[in-house]
């Protein structure tokens, strides 16, 4: 029903007027009395609690979560665990407020089944953010804050920010994502080479020991590195003392899509996600995985659109997966579809 009806009615407004559109629409229904718990009963799994896992020293009631960037600004995370994620990841978040790209800056690829982005790493910035944490609701959701720099921050200077938003959200999420491969921001990349990864994991490393609690610090990974670069940045997040990993941000490739050539230059510039990134993203996890024996988890994330398409990350040596762009194109049931199917694999290998 969702692809069929809701979908297509959705689907005839710009993709950023539509966010905001269902955010608000969820915000409303969920003010009436018993529609979170409806929601919850609706959209959980029988049997769930034999998907409870523990990854970076964290229980997860399931392996699936939201991805970075549905909920940038922490204002509707309480809402969207409903939806039967186990985690969500807010952000990307900065020290101060930015808007970000100019619009349109958000991009439906129908054929490829995929988004093209150019944010920017619009945000309300950290303090905006922090004052929405402290709302938590659901505590047995976990939350991941992912950071990063101001697109006029100097990337010789970018440690500051990272640090910042650091110290700023630390106490109210349950682990970091360290962003440095966002095509969508002039020149974040370049702080993937081994000297800043290992210059800016090992700066937060440090400001974590000033701490009582030592949470997990994860590094998002590039699908766009090649296997040398991959390596080199895994050695220096290694070095540095980075606690997981999650593959993959979105790509600026654009080959071997469906969508004209012509449309794709209409668009320009920016990060790709959707089916496309699907193959790439879990080859970067099977690269990370055997380098590092299995001895660090992974979030895997990208292409995610069935069931089996979660299975493939799990398989390949992720110990999570992430939804987005899925999500928009599947629909809320995403969730429980792919754990109803890793529960059936459970019973029917083990019973």
């Amino acid at each position: 029903m969702y692809k069929s009806i809701f979908r297509k009615l959705l689907f005839i407004f710009p993709p950023e007027t539509v966010h905001k559109l269902v955010v608000s629409l969820i915000k409303f229904f969920f003010k009436i009395p018993g529609a979170r718990n409806a929601f919850r009963r609706i959209f959980s799994n029988r049997n769930e609690a034999c998907l409870e896992r523990e990854v970076i020293g964290l229980k997860f009631s399931n392996p699936v979560g939201l991805a970075a960037g549905f909920d940038k600004n922490a204002e509707f995370f309480n809402e969207f665990s409903s939806f039967g994620f186990s985690f969500i990841e807010i952000g990307t978040v900065t020290p101060e407020p930015q808007p970000g790209n100019s619009r349109p800056r958000l991009f439906r690829l129908l054929p490829d089944n995929a988004l093209v982005n150019r944010m920017g790493l619009n945000n309300k910035g950290v303090n905006y953010v922090k004052s929405r944490l402290q709302h938590k609701e659901n505590q047995g959701l976990i939350i991941g804050g992912n950071i990063g720099k101001n697109s006029s921050t100097h990337n010789s200077n970018a440690v500051s920010d990272y640090i910042a938003c650091f110290n700023e959200l630390y106490s109210f999420v349950d682990y970091v994502a360290v962003n440095l491969s966002c095509p969508n921001v002039h020149n974040l990349s370049d702080l993937q080479n081994p000297d800043s990864v290992k210059l800016i994991i090992e700066s937060l490393v440090n400001e974590r020991a000033k701490f009582p609690s030592k949470k997990p610090i994860l590094l998002k990974v590039s699908p766009d590195l090649s296997p040398e670069q991959l390596n080199q940045t895994i050695d220096a997040a290694e070095e540095a003392g980075v606690d997981g990993y999650i593959a993959t941000n979105t790509t600026t490739g654009r080959n071997n899509l469906k969508t004209k050539k012509s449309e794709l230059e209409k668009i320009g510039r920016g990060g790709l996600s959707g089916k496309p990134l699907r193959d790439v993203s879990t080859e970067v996890i099977r690269f990370i995985n055997q380098k590092l024996d299995g001895k660090k988890p992974i979030i895997g994330v990208g292409g995610i659109f069935t069931p089996m398409d979660a299975l493939e990350k799990l398989e390949a040596g992720a110990s999570l997966v992430q939804v987005y762009t899925g999500f928009i194109y599947e629909g809320p049931f995403i969730v429980k579809r792919i754990n109803k199917l890793l529960i059936n694999k459970m019973f029917n290998t083990y019973i």
